[in-house]
């Protein structure tokens, strides 16, 4: 038996129960995990509400964890009992123990704990993508990114930075910004207080930025948009303030024939083999120093509720971890 946060409706961080569950024996394929920290990320919330539909319930939550391999199921090759793995994308995450298929696991690389890497397996991933399939960052470019000092956010800056690009980090208060430019980034925006997109014009000499990652929403779409230079991209990959609803496409022709992405990570790891080079790039950069992982905060696993109020308050810097 074991402990996991399980909720039979949507709603608030209310919803949230720890409950006893038996996470069972692996079947063909699968492995027991035991976990050592799993990551909380706004997809956990969106599920919580019912912004991203579940298939049902009672559903475990969480996408991302680390730990070690408890036991292994019949036809599961090249993991042991003992390794050291990580996952993301994989919904029961908010669980001492789980079961998890072997093709979704990725074996740790020595030097990097399995701490740091329930922090960054998700965020990391999406950094990943974001800066070389989404929009391919080229050393040169001028970029901005959104909740710069976030779990997301940090590792943009200081993976945009290692690429040679030149970063604008939009931020809600100082501290936050110190803490974006203590992690690469050149320039900061306090959006409370700062038209962004005239800082950004001041900021690039007239020109605008080549792309904006934004993972705020609602609220950043037209600071985003109007800070792009001409045939500039918007990524949204997040909705920390809501959804975009009610936008026309004719906006962007106004705006300088402008590109937007909607991405997730799932379609960038959506195989083995794009898992892998995408896990790899990412422990690359991790071990080679370009990149530190911020553990901003770290909750027990039954305190995911005030995890989830804490992130959902935009009160997080870095990662935001749970500890069985």
């Amino acid at each position: 038996m074991t402990q996991a946060i399980r909720i039979h409706q949507y709603g608030g961080p209310e919803v949230l129960n720890l409950e006893t569950v038996d996470a069972g024996e692996p079947g063909d394929g699968q492995v027991r995990l035991r976990h050592s920290a799993i990551g909380v990320n706004f997809i956990d919330v969106y599920m919580r509400t019912g912004l991203y539909p579940l298939s049902g319930f009672p559903q475990t939550l969480g996408m991302e964890a680390a730990g070690v391999v408890e036991a292994v199921g019949p036809g599961v090759t090249g993991l042991a009992v003992g390794d050291r793995v990580a996952y993301a994308m994989v919904l029961g995450a908010y669980a001492g123990h789980r079961l998890v298929d072997a093709e979704k696991l990725v074996r740790l690389p020595d030097g990097i704990e399995e701490r740091t890497a329930a922090a960054m397996m998700l965020r990391g991933m999406t950094a990943r993508y974001l800066l070389k399939s989404s929009y391919p960052v080229q050393a040169g470019d001028t970029i901005l990114v959104m909740a710069a000092a976030g779990g997301v956010g940090l590792l943009l800056c200081q993976w945009a930075n290692h690429l040679g690009a030149t970063v604008i980090g939009c931020v809600g208060s100082a501290d936050k910004a110190r803490l974006a430019s203590d992690n690469g980034c050149h320039h900061t925006i306090l959006y409370k207080e700062e038209d962004v997109a005239a800082r950004v014009l001041d900021i690039t000499a007239g020109q605008g930025v080549a792309v904006s990652y934004d993972s705020v929403g609602q609220a950043t779409l037209m600071p985003s948009l109007d800070s792009l230079r001409p045939t500039g991209t918007l990524v949204s990959y997040g909705n920390a303030s809501g959804p975009i609803t009610d936008f026309s496409p004719g906006v962007l022709a106004q705006k300088g024939s402008l590109y937007i992405q909607r991405p997730t990570l799932a379609t960038y790891i959506r195989n083995r083999e794009l898992l892998e080079a995408c896990a790899g790039d990412l422990f690359e950069v991790v071990a080679s120093g370009a990149v530190k992982v911020t553990v901003g905060q770290q909750f027990a696993l039954s305190d995911a509720a005030e995890a989830h109020r804490a992130l959902e308050a935009r009160q997080t810097t870095g990662s935001t971890i749970l500890l069985p």
